[in-house]
């Protein structure tokens, strides 16, 4: 079931394995239904108009539906969505969800309770959002009846994970060759994984201590709390950020908590001030001037902005140049 400006790649992903399944096992093991949401169909974000083979109806009849969506999900996830959505849960038809097709679950409340995989673009928005959905940051989740993967090429490893549950690996892994796969990836794979050039000595250390920057945004720790867990002397971690991240500890955490706080402001209706405290930052004025000297803009403007643009940019990595100028800006 395809939404409004849903993610071409992630769609393709997943209906080209079930495809290549039927090719190389010269037998019918799947068929598939394209339907859109509406009458009038629907447009990718790439722009392109998908050719339809179904109607809403027709998905009373499948095994398995999976709800596909991207940029600007929250407009395109109407009333309509939430009722087909419900009506096949009623029916005991497993649902899934590609790229950001989790937050049309979520918000019909059909994943309550469930292990939930989502575009790591979202997630901190929809952890706040829905707090009953159990949120991680894996490639994909399989939990029960409920089928979920984060976008991109996400969906592919998803749905050769099921082709290999159902038909065998050998399968699969024809599968992989022919799509010139270098790997599967498993269920606890990490959406965010080291480039292979960033890999080198004392990379598992650096990414131990992003791992703990990561789980304390709202409430950070001290690079010397940071270096005692690891544990390295404050000074090898410092000399671990500059060698891998071309910054200090600090202005990593700075730019790891205001990127944080970007992705609340264009993906969540959460007030400031919520975003604020969730960022760890003590007052609105010091999160304001922190924002503004990082970005260019006040946070009030970047939720204007994102009103008036569906096609969200993500957030760019910034310089320690830049953070360094921005943090001398705040202290003075």
């Amino acid at each position: 079931m395809l939404l409004n400006d849903y993610s071409m790649i992630a769609f393709a992903n997943a209906l080209e394995a079930f495809r290549m399944a039927n090719y190389i096992s010269r037998r019918e093991l799947y068929r598939w239904e394209v339907v859109p949401i509406t009458e009038q169909g629907v447009v990718a974000s790439n722009g392109l108009q998908m050719h339809t083979t179904g109607d809403l109806r027709t998905l009373d009849d499948c095994s398995m539906v999976m709800v596909c969506a991207g940029v600007d999900v929250r407009r395109a996830t109407t009333d309509k969505v939430h009722q087909v959505l419900r009506h096949l849960a009623g029916r005991d038809i497993a649902l899934g969800a590609l790229c950001t097709g989790s937050y049309a679950l979520a918000s019909a409340g059909l994943l309550d309770n469930y292990r939930c995989s989502v575009h790591w673009e979202n997630l901190a928005a929809m952890r706040e959002e829905f707090p009953r959905i159990r949120f991680t940051q894996a490639v994909y989740v399989i939990d029960h009846d409920r089928f979920t993967s984060s976008g991109g090429t996400a969906p592919l490893d998803m749905v050769l994970r099921l082709i290999r549950d159902q038909h065998g690996r050998q399968l699969a892994t024809q599968i992989s060759e022919q799509f010139i796969l270098e790997r599967q990836r498993a269920e606890d794979d990490c959406q965010k994984a080291p480039q292979p050039e960033c890999i080198g000595p004392g990379y598992e250390h650096l990414a131990e201590a992003l791992q703990f920057m990561a789980a304390n945004i709202e409430e950070p720790l001290s690079v010397l709390e940071i270096a005692n867990a690891i544990p390295l002397s404050v000074r090898q971690l410092e000399r671990l950020f500059h060698r891998y991240c071309q910054m200090s500890p600090a202005q990593y955490y700075m730019q790891l908590r205001l990127q944080r706080a970007r992705e609340l402001l264009t993906h969540s209706a959460l007030p400031i001030m919520e975003i604020t405290v969730a960022c760890g930052f003590q007052s609105a004025s010091h999160f304001c001037k922190a924002y503004r000297q990082l970005f260019g803009h006040a946070p009030s403007e970047e939720r204007r902005q994102s009103k008036n643009r569906p096609d969200i940019a993500v957030p760019g990595t910034v310089s320690a140049r830049t953070l360094q100028q921005a943090e001398r800006r705040i202290a003075a």
